[in-house]
């Protein structure tokens, strides 16, 4: 099976991609780093790189930029069309879990850059009444029609139970799990998740305790039922993934005091 998705993706990927070909040739922005040959090879990470910027605790997008460059958005399309023609159904779970987590983000960043600017990606509606784009129709793959929350929940969630999926897909917010500048690999799957679980974690809006009291980002209320569904199984979860200082904080600590979550669109300011 593995050696079979090996060559889907060599099929996929042989041609390189030329990001903003039309455009003159200028720095990357935001002080992102130079995309190398292999990079150039997947069009996703390719924009991520050009467009992406880490300052150590949060990642952000420049959708200003990318949503100014047709051919940029033209690889990015054309990137999501050559995803949803591949049959993630015969794929075992170490490569569909990257495959569902790259198209839910580059969908993502696609349906933010096409309607930038905005200051939360709650603006974009799904309908009269309904905030975020979550329940958009956006993309067809293997016949079936599906919203962001088709892949999400209906998908990876449904199918390959884990609770460090939270932390492979983006919601293009601030208070979300960063945006990997890269796409997800099967290759370092379980390192990659290990290492994005610890990376929120440790991060304040994450979890972080003051004056003795627990405050953890508005996602373990949500899905409480992915980390242990009560206030030990998540106090569990988050001490398997802190640093020192905060495990042993957390071991002092039987319940969580407050949520929080910050909406403001993860867009390079």
């Amino acid at each position: 099976m593995r050696a079979i998705y090996i060559m889907t993706l060599a099929a996929f990927f042989i041609a390189p991609i030329a990001i903003g070909a039309a455009q003159p040739k200028l720095p990357p922005p935001n002080g992102a780093s130079a995309v190398t040959p292999m990079q150039a090879r997947d069009p996703f990470t390719n924009i991520l790189k050009l467009y992406g910027s880490d300052d150590g605790a949060l990642t952000r997008i420049n959708y200003a930029a990318l949503s100014a460059s047709e051919a940029d958005m033209g690889n990015l399309a054309r990137y999501i069309d050559r995803m949803a023609a591949m049959t993630p159904s015969h794929m075992e779970r170490d490569e569909a879990l990257p495959y569902w987590a790259n198209l839910y983000n580059a969908l993502t960043v696609q349906v933010v850059a096409k309607n930038w600017p905005v200051t939360s990606i709650k603006q974009i509606k799904s309908g009269p009444f309904t905030a975020g784009p979550w329940k958009r129709d956006l993309v067809s793959v293997e016949g079936k029609t599906l919203s962001l929350d088709a892949i999400e929940h209906g998908i990876m969630r449904a199918q390959y139970p884990d609770p460090r999926i939270h932390y492979m897909v983006n919601c293009a917010s601030v208070g979300c799990p960063n945006l990997r500048l890269k796409v997800w690999s099967a290759d370092t799957l379980e390192a990659d998740m290990d290492a994005a679980a610890a990376r929120y974690i440790n991060a304040a809006r994450g979890a972080r305790i003051e004056g003795g009291k627990l405050t953890v980002s508005s996602l373990y209320k949500w899905y409480k039922a992915d980390f242990g569904d009560g206030h030990a199984g998540l106090i569990a979860h988050l001490s398997r993934y802190a640093e020192p200082e905060l495990k042993a904080e957390l071991e002092t600590i039987s319940k969580v005091s407050r949520y929080s979550y910050d909406w403001n669109v993860n867009g390079v300011k």
